[in-house]
């Protein structure tokens, strides 16, 4: 878990373009989580932000 959110982001974001699947970031009460989304179970009211490598800008 990382505690600070750049930081999360940054790594999502690079996880999201290495192995081309969607990525959340969450909030939980130990820090900032990054998984594929697929994996996510958690409230969707945690989620901070989603990358998704198809996604156009």
């Amino acid at each position: 878990m990382a505690t600070d959110l750049t930081l999360a982001n940054r790594y999502a974001y690079s996880l999201a373009a290495s192995l081309m699947v969607p990525v959340t970031v969450f909030l939980s009460e130990a820090g900032y989580g990054v998984v594929t989304s697929d994996e996510f179970e958690g409230d969707s009211a945690d989620v901070i932000s989603e990358f998704d490598p198809y996604e156009e800008e």
